[in-house]
């Protein structure tokens, strides 16, 4: 009878323990009755519970005079006794109820009924029932009869009191705890306990409702994925503010709610203070403290979590704009490094000099915003650190950036600045020596010579000229070493011919006036005949004997020294992995014996699985699937099955056909020689693709399955069939079988060691486990929502797998980073032919084959425009895919050394692959080409005989695919770059992985030239390209093409007895040119095709082309070549 004992008051009545109120409302699953149910059934009255207690505690129930009692129906009076017994505490009830029948006003039949009736329906204990028996004489009297002579009908657990007046029943229950109309003094108002009543149960429903709204709101802000971006950001921080703020709107009406009914509970004591609760309003108010303490303690939690997640939100949107001005700030300082960069003329004269200062401060002036921003945005990353932000190891790192870039500027700039002013002292220094000379010429042609012939004239002319000399040590150039050395940053080629060419002009002046002196001197001695001395005239004065030094100057060639860099011949090496067979020989006969009983017993397993399962899926076809088609069977298909055969049962029938008409018949042949089965299985391999159909569409057959597996239908065929498993375990053979070949392969393979067969028993289980594989890449790969085309069009699914994904991507021109993640993303990716594609898995939901995975599609990246970097520092589970160059890329770490090879191996092969798709298409072309290429005219080779050698030699090249010595793609000739650019170490092959850390398909290998190694001895090595001719043809023949110095040529092809077919671009002709000629015209020249260098992180680096693999692939030769 206590079952029922689960608390009228819903989730108040759960909640007798503080410290577990909230788990107990949280997890409450049986609803019991509550006041609002059955409110019209306790306003009739016809049972209370008044709050009054027996002597031992025990509540009292009391059934007032109701003339109607015997009317209400058996539901409703069970409903009130229910409730009404559920209100009291579990400890009171425990003690039992004392029932107090108030039937003065009745007839004997009455009672009888009534007490028959509540000790029949009472749902829980009984202490004692007290019945106030008729008042009347008569029916007292017949009532004391009837009670002695009819005890036995109202045999109970607990005994029944007649009592015949209310005083007597004050000697069981006392006054105060008995209601007025017993001439108690218990204050009670029904409606206002009814009130009452509904109110704690409607605010212990909210309470309830409140706590899961707060749980479920904390969930859904802990779930929350950061964005990436401001504006993302700030809307999630106002949509979460929103509802933080509702949720506080709810809990304040729920308290208010609260101390609502606690007030109206305790309104008899405000309005008579000496006035005392009873116990079950006692017990109210104390069901309403512990609901409002339990409220109270939920807010604060939830206070307490939305504070943390506030300032998450907030710091995530600080991180953001930081991130969203360090791309700004970044990006200015990339432009302000690049126009900074520009400023390398130290200029030709003073005035520019001058000029170039003044660009250059108002240049600083314009760009200190800039740098200001970035200074203070490094400040505002301190800050944040300061403030203990979460993501510190993305900040810090930015703000050191900045500083960096900062300081860099600065001292670029004052480099820039340093440079200039001694250009600027420099030429101050030159004009000062340029105007001293003008200024000695001028003297030396304005002296008068008619006065210069008498001893006094020629004294003072001589000392003229002595005070002009002496006002050199100031003004003309003392050393020009000193001068070399003292201004060696700033001495361009041309600026250093300007230096000698004014020393030159000082040197001459001061020789004419040294001239000039001694003449002087002679007339100062001695004066001698007159002679008619002739003035010098300034034109002449000034002719010097080198050109004038205000020629226009050109601008600087720098040439790098070291050895030039050829291009070599590509190989590949081969290796394919085959395995030795060892051959056991057996130290008897018994021990081979044994070995063919123990192979002989794993082909009878294979046929008897093998028969059993044909049969088996025969059954299934014919029992239930043909059956589907039965007009006769139709009524007990469901509407959801109907049309639905395929879905369900896939392609079992072509598995079927399959093993009956072919496998099976085939594997009976080698019942006599099994350890050749596996011959059987390699002759078969492509059929056994069709299980990956059919576990493909298992998934949508599993739905199916649990949707209508109640279906008459399937009961009826399984009945006919005298199956003891349902369909579905049927449905799960194929899976099961395909997976067991495997077994019994290597179970045949470990006793076939030493057996002719053995070699193809590994194949085959190779490719079983192919298979599988591949069907369960299939099952994941039909897991992906959200692309857009067609994945069948990405090539054949390579690898699959989970793994933890960074992103560093540079944007546009600007080539700003993005951050980071402050956490890895965890990704699934996929790796196609063509393709790997970037998913997120999604929770796993369901059972069976409906419990698998899916992917929602996030990005992809083209293969042909995909680099790898194989290792990462730091980690030997990582490895970098970059995407364009590196515009994009994605730092992934795998879970195990191990897949991380395994990955990077099988990208290597889709890499390499196309790269020699590449070349195979180039080298075609070049033959193509080739082929329409005009004769050399020799008087010793016929033109019949050297084109025969000609395409001869081209064939040859043809047939070797990994050689590029008869074509170059896009790389040719070229010199080491100078120091701090390009590369720093030399490129590494494709096959050795652990030196090779970063290449992609686009890439081409060069090696060093034979002859440059060692020290540039003989002839340069040609290969196809374009060059600039260096020096003039002088031997050319009258057959040969005439080149000039300054030509632009394209070295084409190369022909028969050491002649190369070149094309004068400058001129449109075209002809034979000898090698030895060729090499001496292009001088150390480079090919005009442009290298870049493609450096990985760990600092290997290997030329790049700048055109994808696909570009060049479509590119016709002479585009390539230029």
């Amino acid at each position: 009878m206590r079952r029922h004992r689960q608390g009228a008051l819903g989730c108040c009545s759960l909640c007798t323990c503080p410290g577990t109120a909230g788990d107990e409302i949280m997890h409450q699953d049986i609803t019991p009755l509550c006041a609002a149910d059955i409110q019209d059934q306790l306003k009739k009255r016809f049972a209370y519970l008044s709050g009054g207690r027996g002597q031992d505690g025990s509540p009292v129930i009391t059934f007032p005079d109701y003339p109607a009692f015997s009317d209400v129906p058996d539901k409703e009076f069970q409903n009130v006794m229910t409730y009404l017994t559920s209100i009291p505490s579990l400890q009171d009830a425990g003690i039992g109820f004392i029932l107090v029948i108030d039937r003065r006003q009745d007839k004997w039949t009455s009672v009888k009924a009534s007490v028959l009736r509540i000790a029949a329906s009472f749902p829980a204990n009984l202490q004692l029932v007290l019945v106030l028996r008729p008042t009347g004489f008569f029916q007292r009297t017949l009532s004391d009869l009837a009670f002695k002579f009819n005890r036995d009908d109202f045999k109970m657990k607990v005994p029944v009191i007649m009592l015949s007046s209310v005083p007597e029943l004050h000697g069981y229950i006392d006054k105060s705890q008995l209601t007025e109309d017993l001439g108690g003094t218990l204050d009670y108002c029904h409606t206002r306990w009814l009130c009452h009543r509904t109110a704690i149960e409607s605010f212990a429903l909210m309470v309830k409702q409140t706590a899961q709204m707060l749980q479920s709101f904390g969930t859904e802000l802990a779930e929350t994925e950061l964005p990436n971006d401001v504006q993302s950001t700030s809307s999630v921080l106002c949509a979460h503010m929103e509802k933080k703020d509702k949720a506080k709107e709810d809990m304040r009406l729920a308290l208010d709610e609260g101390q609502s009914i606690l007030e109206s509970i305790r309104e008899p004591l405000v309005k008579s203070p000496e006035q005392s609760l009873n116990q079950d309003q006692l017990d109210n108010q104390t069901t309403v403290q512990r609901l409002l303490a339990q409220l109270n303690e939920t807010e604060a939690a939830f206070d307490e979590f939305w504070a943390k997640h506030q300032q998450k939100l907030e710091q995530c949107l600080q991180l953001r704009h930081f991130e969203q001005d360090f791309r700004e700030v970044k990006a200015a300082l990339d432009v302000l490094a690049q126009k900074i960069a520009t400023f390398t003329d130290v200029g030709n004269s003073l005035a520019h000099v001058e000029h170039l200062l003044k660009d250059l401060t108002s240049f600083e002036e314009k760009s200190s915003v800039a740098v200001e921003r970035a200074r203070t945005l490094s400040l505002e990353g301190e800050q944040l650190i300061d403030n203990k932000h979460y993501a510190v190891d993305s900040i810090r790192p930015k703000c050191h950036e900045l500083q960096h870039l900062c300081d860099q500027f600065v001292a670029e700039v004052g480099q820039r600045r340093g440079l200039l002013h001694k250009s600027l002292e420099l030429h101050g220094l030159l004009e000062a020596s340029m105007k001293w000379c003008d200024e000695g010429i001028y003297l030396l042609a304005s002296q008068p010579v008619d006065k210069c012939q008498s001893q006094d004239g020629a004294e003072a002319a001589l000392q003229e000229i002595e005070k002009f000399l002496e006002t050199g040590a100031e003004n003309k150039i003392q050393e020009l070493n000193k001068i070399y050395q003292d201004y060696e940053p700033i001495l361009t080629q041309d600026l250093m011919k300007h230096v000698q060419k004014v020393f030159q002009k000082q040197e001459s002046m001061e020789e004419m006036f040294h001239r000039r002196q001694a003449s002087l001197k002679k007339l100062a001695a001695k004066q001698t005949r007159p002679v008619q001395p002739v003035a010098p005239r300034p034109e002449a004065l000034t002719k010097s004997p080198c050109p004038s030094p205000g020629i226009r100057r050109g601008s600087e060639n720098n040439s790098s020294e070291g050895n030039a860099v050829r291009r070599g011949p590509y190989r590949r090496a081969k290796s394919e992995m085959s395995e030795s067979r060892q051959g056991r020989s057996s130290s008897t006969g018994d021990e081979e014996e044994s070995l063919a009983i123990l192979r002989r017993h794993v082909m009878n397993e294979l046929l008897d699985t093998e028969r059993v399962y044909v049969e088996e899926l025969l059954c299934v076809l014919e029992g239930y699937a043909a059956e589907m088609d039965n007009p006769l069977m139709t009524h007990l298909i469901s509407t959801g099955l109907q049309n639905k055969k395929d879905v369900l049962f896939g392609n079992m029938e072509e598995i079927y056909h399959f093993h009956n008409r072919i496998f099976l018949r085939e594997l009976e042949n080698y019942i006599d020689c099994p350890e050749l089965v596996g011959r059987c299985f390699l002759e078969r391999m492509e059929e056994f693709q069709i299980y990956e159909k059919y576990c493909q569409n298992k998934p949508r057959s599993e739905s199916l399955w649990r949707q209508c597996s109640d279906c008459p239908f399937f009961q009826e065929c399984q009945k006919k069939l005298d199956h003891k498993l349902s369909l579905d375990s049927y449905l799960l053979k194929p899976v099961q079988r395909i997976t067991k070949y495997q077994l019994l392969l290597k179970e045949m393979l470990k006793y076939s060691k030493s057996c002719e067969g053995a070699e193809d028993l590994q194949e085959a289980l190779s490719s079983i486990l192919g298979i599988l594989k591949a069907v369960n890449d299939s099952m994941h790969l039909i897991a992906i929502t959200g692309y857009d085309g067609n994945l069948s069009d990405l090539g054949k699914l390579l690898m699959q797998g989970s793994f933890s994904v960074w992103t560093d991507h540079k944007k546009g021109h600007s080539k700003v980073k993005d951050l980071a993640r402050f956490k890895p993303m965890q990704r699934h990716l996929f790796l196609h032919e063509k393709a790997v594609l970037f998913c997120k898995k999604r929770e796993e939901n369901g059972e069976g084959y409906e419990k698998a995975p899916s992917y929602s599609y996030k990005q992809s990246l083209n293969m042909t425009a995909v680099g790898i970097t194989e290792n990462v520092k730091g980690d030997v589970k990582k490895f970098e895919i970059w995407y364009n160059a590196r515009e994009e890329v994605y730092i992934i770490q795998a879970p195990t050394p191990e897949i991380k090879a395994a990955w990077v191996n099988e990208i290597r092969k889709v890499l390499t692959s196309q790269l020699q798709a590449c070349r195979e298409a180039s080298q075609h072309r070049a033959l193509e080409q080739s082929q329409s290429l005009p004769l050399p005219a020799s008087s010793n080779t016929s033109p019949s005989k050297g084109n025969t050698r000609n395409i001869k030699k081209l064939e040859e090249r043809k047939t070797d695919p990994l050689s590029l010595e008869g074509y170059v793609s896009s790389a040719s000739l070229t010199k080491p770059p100078e120091k701090g650019k390009g590369w720093s170490k030399t490129s590494h092959p494709l096959e050795a992985p652990e030196d090779n850390d970063g290449w992609s398909s686009a890439e081409e290998l060069i090696n060093s030239s034979d002859a440059e190694e060692e020290g540039g001895v003989g002839l340069r090595k040609l290969v196809p390209g374009k060059y600039t001719i260096v020096v003039d043809d002088e031997k050319g023949g009258p057959d040969m093409l005439a080149v000039r110095s300054g030509d632009m040529v394209e070295v084409v092809q190369e022909g028969d007895d050491g002649l190369w077919y070149v094309r004068n671009l400058t001129s449109s002709k075209e002809g034979w040119v000898p090698a030895s000629s060729l090499s001496t015209l292009l001088g150390k020249s480079s090919s005009a095709q442009c290298l870049s260098s493609s450096e990985s992180s760990t600092g290997s680096a290997l030329l790049s082309n700048s055109s994808s693999c696909s570009e060049s692939c479509g590119a016709p030769l002479a585009d390539l070549q230029g």
